[in-house]
C-alpha cells in the first residue's frame, strides 16, 4: 500500500481530507474499509519478521488495521501529534493514558472537575491497584503544586471542563508537572483540536472521544490518545496490544469521513453557540450562562491566550433547581434530551442526574454542578431557531 504525501505546512482542513491516506492497488478515491480480523503472509518467515517487529506490516485487528492506521495518521497530523493509538471508546483512551504509565505505589493529581467516568476511574478503579490520587481545584496552581508527592507520577486535566466549562491554564500545570518529574494528560473533547493544542501548550498526551466531534453524527463509539513517538511506545502500544480495547475497522472508516467535514461543522456550532449564549445570558430567567467565548467567563483571560475560538458547548443555570431545569428541558420542542455532546443535532442534559449522578451532592456542589445546571451541546440547526426555542422554553418553565 502505498500513502499519500501532502506538502509541509498546508493547513488543518486540508489534512483532514487527505493526511495518512493508504491507497491499495486500486487506487480508490475513499479511504478503503478493511473489514479483516487477520492478515496473511507470504512466507512463514515473514509472519516470523512481523510479529518480531523487524520488518513493517499489519498482523490482526487488535494490533493494527490498515482503516485504522489512516484514522490514527490523520488525527496525529490534525493534532501535531508524532503518534496516535485509536480505542474503542473515548474512555478506552483516558483509561489507557492513566494505566499505561502508571503502577502500585504511584500518585496521580487531578482536576476535580472531571466527567463522570473519569472520576471514577481515578478515585475508584486506580486505587484498587495501589494507584492513589488527590483531586485539586484545577484553577488554583497553587493546590496543583501543594499536592505534588514524591510518587506523583502524572496529571490530568479536562479543559474545558465537563459539565461546568471551567477553563485550567495547561502550560502553568504542565510547568508545574514537569517539575516534579511527572506527566500532563489533557483531555481535549470540549476544546477539539481546532480550538486548542494542548500539546503545544505542554501536555505529554491529549486524549478524545472521538464519539464527540469527531464522528459528530451520533453514530460510532471511539477515542485516541495522542503523545510524542516515544511516550505512546512506552505506555500505550502494548498496553493496547495486549489488552485489546481496540476500535473496530467500520468506526474507523466512518471517522474518517467524518473528520473531512470537521472544520465546517464546529466552526458553525462554535458560531451557533455563541449566539445563543449570548440570548441566554440576557434572558430574565436564567440565572448563570457560562461560555469559554465570552468576556464574563471566569477564566476568559486564559482563554484569550490558549484557545483559537470558544467552544459548541454551553452551561445553563437555570431557576427552580432540579424541577426548573425538567421543566425547561422538557418543554424545548428542537433540541433533544440525550446524554451525548458534539452532535449535529442539538442536546441538553441534566448532570446531576445523567453524567454525574453518582456523585454525593457535596461532591457535585464543589464541582459547581448545581441542581439548575442544563448542559447544552450545540447542533447544526439554524440559530435563530435555536434562540427561539431555548428562550421561549425558558418561559414556559417559569
Amino acid at each position: 500500500m502505498m500513502r499519500s504525501k501532502l506538502p509541509a505546512g498546508v493547513h488543518p482542513e486540508t489534512l483532514l481530507v487527505h493526511a495518512g491516506t493508504l491507497r491499495s492497488e486500486f487506487n480508490e478515491t475513499s479511504e478503503a474499509l478493511f473489514l479483516t480480523q487477520g492478515h496473511v503472509y507470504a512466507s512463514a518467515e515473514e509472519c516470523e519478521r512481523r510479529f518480531a517487529g523487524d520488518e513493517p506490516g499489519f498482523l490482526y485487528a487488535r494490533f493494527s488495521n490498515p482503516t485504522i492506521a489512516m484514522f490514527e495518521a490523520r488525527m496525529a497530523a490534525l493534532e501535531g501529534a508524532e503518534a496516535a493509538r485509536a480505542t474503542a471508546s473515548g474512555m478506552a483512551a483516558v483509561t489507557a493514558s492513566l494505566v499505561g504509565q502508571l503502577k502500585a505505589g504511584d500518585h496521580v493529581v487531578a482536576s476535580k472537575a472531571l466527567f463522570g467516568s473519569c472520576l471514577y476511574v481515578i478515585e475508584e478503579l486506580l486505587p484498587r491497584f495501589g494507584v492513589a490520587s488527590t483531586l485539586v481545584d484545577g484553577t488554583d496552581l497553587d493546590q496543583w503544586r501543594a499536592a505534588v508527592r514524591p510518587q506523583t507520577r502524572t496529571f490530568f486535566l479536562e479543559s474545558p471542563a465537563n459539565p461546568t466549562l471551567e477553563v485550567i491554564d495547561i502550560a502553568a500545570v504542565a510547568d508545574i508537572a514537569h517539575g516534579a518529574g511527572a506527566t500532563l494528560v489533557v483531555d481535549n473533547v470540549f476544546a477539539t483540536p481546532l480550538w486548542q493544542r494542548p500539546l503545544e501548550l505542554g501536555a505529554d498526551c491529549v486524549v478524545y472521544s472521538t464519539t464527540k466531534h469527531v464522528d459528530g453524527q451520533g453514530r460510532c463509539l471511539g477515542g485516541v490518545v495522542l503523545a510524542s513517538a516515544d511516550f505512546i511506545g512506552a505506555h500505550i502500544h502494548n498496553l493496547l496490544r495486549q489488552t485489546g480495547p481496540a476500535m473496530s475497522p467500520f468506526n474507523a472508516w466512518v471517522m474518517l469521513k467524518s473528520l473531512e467535514t470537521l472544520p465546517v461543522r464546529v466552526e458553525r456550532q462554535t458560531r451557533s453557540a455563541a449566539q445563543l449564549a449570548g440570548a441566554l445570558a440576557e434572558h430574565p430567567h436564567s440565572l448563570r450562562t457560562i461560555y469559554p467565548g465570552r468576556a464574563d467567563h471566569p477564566q476568559a483571560e486564559i482563554i484569550r491566550r490558549q484557545m483559537k475560538n470558544g467552544s459548541t458547548l454551553i452551561a445553563l443555570d437555570v431557576q427552580g433547581g432540579k424541577e426548573g431545569a425538567f421543566r425547561f428541558m422538557n418543554a424545548l420542542r428542537i433540541a433533544r434530551i440525550s446524554n451525548n455532546l458534539g452532535d449535529a443535532k442539538t442536546l441538553v442534559t441534566h448532570p446531576a442526574t445523567s453524567t454525574h449522578q453518582r456523585l454525593k451532592p457535596e461532591v457535585r456542589a464543589a464541582m459547581g454542578i448545581t441542581d439548575g445546571l442544563v448542559r447544552i451541546s450545540v447542533g447544526l440547526e439554524h440559530p435563530d431557531d435555536l434562540v427561539g426555542d431555548f428562550c421561549a422554553a425558558l418561559d414556559r418553565a417559569a
